[in-house]
C-alpha cells in the first residue's frame, strides 16, 4: 500500500525559505510522476512542480525561478525548496503520485498525502 506523507510546512515571513519533504512507502513504479499541489481557502487546488521518474521537472509560472522540485530515491523522498516566498503562496501542500507519465490535473493522480500548511505573512 502506497503512503506518501508530507513534512516540513510552518509559519514564515515574505522572503523567507522552507523546504517541504514528502516521504513515499510502498512505492514500486519504475514509471512515475510525483508532484506537488497546493490549496488556499475558497480556491481550486493547483499544480506547483512535477518530477518524473526520468528526473524530468516542470514548474507552474507562479513559482518559477523560486521553487525547486528534486527527489531522492534512496530515501524515497521527495523535495520542494520554496524560496523568496510571498503572502500568495500561503496554501495547504499536498504531494502526489501517480505510476505513469506526468498530467497537469489533481485528478490524475491517485495517491496522495495528507498536507502540510505553509503560512506566509507579509
Amino acid at each position: 500500500q502506497v503512503q506518501l506523507v508530507e513534512s516540513g510546512g510552518g509559519s514564515v515571513q515574505a522572503g523567507g525559505s522552507l523546504r517541504l519533504s514528502c516521504l513515499a512507502s510502498g512505492w514500486d513504479y519504475s514509471t512515475y510522476c510525483m508532484s506537488w499541489f497546493r490549496q488556499a481557502p475558497g480556491k481550486e487546488r493547483e499544480g506547483v512542480a512535477s518530477i518524473d521518474s526520468d528526473d524530468k521537472t516542470s514548474y507552474a509560472d507562479f513559482v518559477v525561478g523560486r521553487f525547486t522540485i528534486s527527489q531522492d530515491n534512496g530515501k524515497n523522498t521527495l523535495y520542494l525548496q520554496m524560496n523568496s516566498l510571498k503572502p500568495e503562496d500561503s496554501a495547504m501542500y499536498y504531494c502526489a503520485a501517480v505510476g505513469s507519465s506526468c498530467v497537469s490535473s489533481p485528478l490524475g493522480y491517485n495517491y496522495w498525502g495528507q498536507g502540510t500548511q505553509v503560512t506566509v505573512s507579509s
